[in-house]
């Protein structure tokens, strides 16, 4: 029950929090964190194999450096992550 309520409350932090970029990317990263914590208490009421663990963690590593990546030339490019300021969908 605590792991929902953890995901319902990350959900409303990241609808509530829209000007940073990097508080968007936090929010998104405490989600897959209760989604990994529900994942394993599932896994381990059922007695299932932990090898999805591992590959859970390992997309979920991936993600995080691809989202601080994506922040990095977001940053390098327009000078700040406020996404008030940016001009993402004017191409």
């Amino acid at each position: 029950m605590s792991c929902l309520f953890m995901f319902y409350f990350g959900l409303n932090m990241f609808f509530m929090l829209k000007k940073h970029v990097l508080m968007l990317l936090l929010t998104l990263e405490f989600l897959v964190l209760t989604i990994l914590l529900m994942l394993l208490n599932f896994l381990m009421n059922f007695m299932f194999d932990g090898m999805i663990l591992i590959y859970f963690i390992i997309v979920m590593v991936c993600e995080g450096v691809m989202g601080l990546v994506l922040l990095t030339l977001l940053v390098r490019s327009h000078g700040s992550d406020y996404t008030k300021s940016l001009m993402v969908f004017s191409c």
